[in-house]
């Protein structure tokens, strides 16, 4: 497998950079009152109506303080 240019390999790389836009997506979708659809244990749901939040990793928290 090839590494990219900081010596990461790229799928680990692509998949946190996915999911800091899925995150950001959701938050703008909340924010907006747009849904934000994903599939769910096999059918589409809207989760920017559901009532729990975001969930974050202890690093991503506490930038946030």
């Amino acid at each position: 497998m090839t590494q990219t240019k900081n010596g990461k390999h790229p799928v680990p790389v692509a998949l946190a950079a996915l999911r800091r836009s899925a995150k950001a997506a959701l938050e703008l979708a909340r924010r907006t009152g747009t849904p934000c659809f994903v599939r769910k244990d096999g059918e589409i749901v809207d989760i920017a109506k559901a009532k729990t939040k975001v969930r974050t990793t202890r690093r991503n928290a506490s930038k946030r303080k």
